[in-house]
């Protein structure tokens, strides 16, 4: 990656960071001017994560040398970064390496695809890091749509989604904008590990040019993931579904294990019975 990309993430996350989210220690007299941009100073960063305010400014404007791992460790600990963006600070600094392949992995671990098959109705279903759905269970078809009549292409998430957003999958107001925000966590990650993956960059730039919460959420570097999210599905047959997706990142590989559960007791849960 660029170091224009490495310093366009640390200036959004500054400028996201807020002064009363730091300690009070952070905060010098000559900080007290008024505050005329969003989030934190500069200088405050510098400060915190005990680096020269010249060398900080240069990493914002893409002028300074690679970061050590023990600087990178203490922006991330300035900026009070999740996991998730600590990894994608390290990889836009050149610190993690990429993944042995150029390209997304196409292929499912023989254990993963036993998995969902074993997970008797529980719509089950397993993405690759450009959010195709490459393998799935019955329940996961009966639920959603039977991906063996879809191409490869149209077998992914975020283009289902486009497609069946006035039917089947309606969800409460402001789902759309949290799915697209979403995807463009995933992507941005997958980007970075595979920055060769033309397939890749060719979904990223369809998405951000057709979804504004996309092109926004892509923009602003957003890579913090949201593992659990409620949804509520309209099916057809079984009417409203209210239902807990779950996301889990399978060891040892790029793909994630996405699951449908219900409260138990509850007549989703009576509904799901019947797929």
């Amino acid at each position: 990656m660029s170091s224009q990309e490495l310093a366009d993430f640390l200036r959004r996350r500054r400028e996201d960071l807020q002064p009363e989210e730091v300690p009070t220690e952070a905060s010098r007299p000559s900080h007290r001017r008024a505050r005329r941009t969003p989030g934190l100073r500069r200088e405050e960063v510098a400060d915190l994560a005990q680096v020269s305010l010249s060398y900080y400014e240069r990493l914002e404007q893409a002028r300074a040398p690679r970061p050590s791992p023990q600087v990178l460790s203490a922006l991330a600990t300035a900026l009070q970064l999740t996991g998730a963006e600590r990894d994608h600070l390290a990889r836009l600094a050149g610190q993690v390496l990429p993944a042995e392949n150029d390209h997304v992995p196409e292929h499912v671990p023989e254990d993963a695809q036993q998995l969902i098959g074993r997970l008797e109705g529980i719509p089950a279903y397993i993405l690759n890091g450009r959010q195709d759905i490459v393998a799935w269970n019955v329940a996961a078809a009966a639920l959603i749509t039977d991906f063996s009549r879809l191409t490869s292409d149209e077998r992914n998430l975020t283009r289902i989604s486009s497609r069946f957003r006035e039917t089947l999958c309606t969800g409460a107001p402001g789902a759309e904008t949290d799915f697209s925000r979403q995807a463009a966590a995933h992507l941005r990650a997958a980007s970075v590990r595979y920055p060769a993956d033309s397939v890749l960059a060719e979904l990223i730039n369809e998405f951000a040019s057709r979804d504004p919460d996309f092109a926004s959420s892509w923009r602003n570097h957003a890579v913090r993931p949201m593992p659990n999210v409620r949804k509520i599905l309209h099916h057809p047959r079984l009417g409203e579904l209210r239902m807990d997706r779950h996301t889990l990142t399978l060891p040892g590989s790029d793909f994630s294990l996405v699951m449908y559960t219900a409260e138990a007791g509850s007549p989703t849960a009576a509904a799901l019975k019947s797929l």
